[in-house]
């Protein structure tokens, strides 16, 4: 009877899986069909594009020593020191995993005695077993939840301090302009600061619980084990686990790679995404929905193509996995614990053969429980293999910040100059100095290598506006950049004021996410204007009046349940016109009060009276001026100009009286 059951279920097994094996066949033939549809509607192929450049090599992804490396210095960060309390965490976790190692212990050796108590038909040694087992499972369930609480706690810190050593490293200085503008190891920063660490962060404490509670396990296990049933039984499993792990981390190499291209192609559609939303405007005017729909979808064609690889090659080594790790475990742990009752005089066999069969029960869930932890591990390096993808990228960023922050960028070059005596970047000097702006055979080079100006040399002083003209493409902006140490200065010497004492207003001013008064203070917050007191409300109602913007204050659509007047918040790239964010602009330049201040066609969008007093209060407090405009009525607030023609030559001269007068 038991030998015809078993055909029939091996008979219906084997057509099962041959059921689902073509089950998936057609599914797969099915989804070729959806994709070639698919191209026809939309030629995937014929949309290309590069997220920044293209980096020569993807940051190794392998479980060696130089991932260790990498983990333990991402690791030194998220717990700073023994005496932490992330590392009071780390204990915590262990000593939990402790816990239940010997509540799963005493859980076998409990159920052992109840169902022994039921084939002794024993009722009071039952109900007295039972009573036990059911007073101790509260203080289990409390063990596991405070076990979860731990784990999720441990990664909420970890993430913290690692984002925040990134954050101020991304945030210190132009480190985070000159990732996005100078160097392009790094397509998507935001990807990397947010979801890759966070992915790091859950990958690195699931590996600590998946490897510390199977170790504790094996240990338990093998020394209850070798007590009793000798040292082979627990030697069979452990040499298991040593060939089984070796086979399974040869198999799963690919994955460390497969998780950071993973990870590339999701920073890589969401950075269009964002794209979209940038410049909608622009993409309206264009009517270009249909190319942006395009790009979006080739963007998520090429994600989706990599994790159905990806979800294919896991399935693969998941099957392995599963018969390596789990079942092969299971079926070396029958025959391991077998040993002992096969050998004569053992001393297990002595007693009835019902303490024969006890001893089988106990030592056999024992071993069960020990496979299972051989299987937990040989799966863990899963696990490790994916963490080693997340490192790579993690560790990348902190390259590179690290780099940025000595002054080294990547960055491949478009004009080949090696020829020319230009120089390299960040070998010219930049002197601090009060009250001038001085270029002393200082070149204009793009982050490309385009040579813009090979020696420009001008000096400025205090009460000196300067009018910059020129061409697109002169080096006007590029002049701009260089004199707010955005970028590195290729030759010569710059005299300038420090950061602080230069201000620079764009053509699109930026207004930053908060009330109106710290539109106006902006990079200040309110703690640190009053801190400072050289300004109040009263003092900032007086900037917006001179900007003609004292209205804001009483706009009916600026009050809400939140605040009124100062204290009001709203989004004010969308509340404000044009217009009045570059007046705004203009009174946030008024409340800073610089020595030296850089005017990007930043009243493009401002009538001429308004712009005539704005110009003339500057000169009222000692603000000098570098304007870009194109109107001529701002010839008369300025003694001086320096035009570039776009082809290499520029003049620095002074603004003749009759000019100032054609020009008004």
């Amino acid at each position: 009877m038991a030998l015809t059951l078993s055909k029939f279920m091996t008979k219906r097994t084997v057509t099962s899986v041959c059921v689902l094996s073509t089950l998936i066949w057609i599914l797969k033939k099915r989804n070729r069909k959806q994709v070639a549809k698919y191209r026809n509607i939309w030629p995937v192929e014929d949309i290309q594009y590069i997220i920044k450049e293209e980096k020569p090599k993807e940051p190794k992804a392998h479980v060696n020593a130089r991932f260790f490396r990498q983990l333990y210095q991402l690791l030194k960060i998220g717990i700073p020191s023994i005496i932490s309390s992330e590392f009071a965490f780390v204990l915590l976790i262990a000593g939990t995993l402790i816990t239940k190692s010997f509540c799963d212990l005493w859980m076998i050796n409990m159920s052992t005695l109840i169902e022994s108590s039921i084939l002794k038909m024993d009722k009071s040694l039952f109900k007295r077993r039972l009573l036990k087992f059911l007073a101790v499972l509260p203080m289990i369930s409390i063990v596991n939840n405070v076990l979860k609480y731990s784990i999720y706690e441990m990664k909420l810190r970890l993430r913290t301090n690692i984002t925040r050593s990134l954050l101020d490293q991304y945030l210190n200085g132009f480190i985070y302009y000159k990732m996005n503008n100078l160097d392009n190891r790094i397509a998507n920063p935001d990807q990397l600061l947010t979801t890759d660490v966070d992915k790091f962060c859950e990958s690195c404490t699931d590996l600590y619980s998946n490897l510390t509670k199977p170790l504790l396990d094996i240990i338990i296990y093998v020394y209850r084990l070798t007590s009793t049933l000798g040292s082979e039984t627990p030697i069979i499993m452990l040499s298991y686990l040593i060939f089984a792990g070796m086979i399974i981390t040869h198999l799963r190499k690919p994955i460390g790679q497969m998780t950071v291209k993973e990870q590339c192609l999701e920073g890589e559609y969401r950075h269009i995404n964002s794209r979209i939303i940038t410049n909608s405007e622009e993409i309206a005017f264009y009517q270009g929905n249909n190319r942006e729909k395009l790009i979006l979808l080739t963007s998520f064609h090429k994600l989706i193509t990599h994790l159905r690889k990806y979800l294919e090659f896991r399935t693969f080594i998941g099957i392995i996995d599963n018969f390596v790790g789990k079942y092969m475990g299971t079926v070396i742990g029958f025959y391991a614990v077998s040993l002992p009752f096969f050998i004569e005089n053992h001393p297990i066999l002595s007693g009835t053969p019902n303490h024969r069969f006890k001893n089988y029960y106990t030592y056999g869930r024992m071993l069960v429980k020990l496979a299972e932890a051989i299987g937990r591990l040989v799966l863990a390096g899963r696990e490790m293999t994916r963490l080693a993808g997340f490192t790579a990228r993690v560790n990348e960023i902190k390259i590179v910040l690290n780099d940025l922050k000595t002054g080294k960028y990547k960055r491949t070059m478009v004009s080949d100059f090696k020829n020319e005596p230009i120089g390299t970047p960040g070998i010219g000097k930049i002197i601090n100095k009060d009250n001038i702006i001085k270029f002393d055979h200082v070149p204009l080079i793009t982050p490309n290598g385009d040579i813009l100006i090979k020696e420009l040399s001008f000096e400025v002083k205090s009460g000196m506006n300067v009018l910059v003209c020129g061409p697109n493409g002169c080096g006007k902006s590029s002049l701009f950049r260089i004199l707010g140490e955005l970028w590195p200065v290729w030759n010569g010497t710059i005299i300038k004021p420090p950061r602080g004492k230069l201000f620079y207003i764009p053509q699109r001013p930026y207004m930053t996410l908060g009330t109106l008064r710290d539109q106006i203070i902006y990079p200040h917050t309110k703690t640190e204007m009053i801190r400072r007191g050289q300004m109040t409300d009263i003092d900032l109602k007086k900037l917006l009046d001179l900007v003609q913007l004292g209205h804001l204050l009483e706009r009916e659509n600026l009050k809400n349940s939140e605040g009124q007047g100062w204290d009001v918040v709203a989004d004010w790239m969308d509340v404000l016109s044009g217009g009045e964010k570059q007046r705004i602009a203009m009174a946030r330049l008024f409340y800073h009060k610089p020595q030296f201040a850089i005017l990007d066609e930043c009243t493009s969008a401002v009538s001429v009276d308004v712009e005539d007093s704005m110009y003339l209060y500057c000169k009222q407090t000692n603000i000098t001026l570098f304007t870009v405009s194109h109107r001529r009525s701002l010839w008369k607030h300025h003694e001086y100009y320096l035009r570039m023609d776009g082809r290499g030559n520029y003049e620095f001269k002074t603004i003749e009286t009759d000019t100032k007068e054609f020009g008004s």
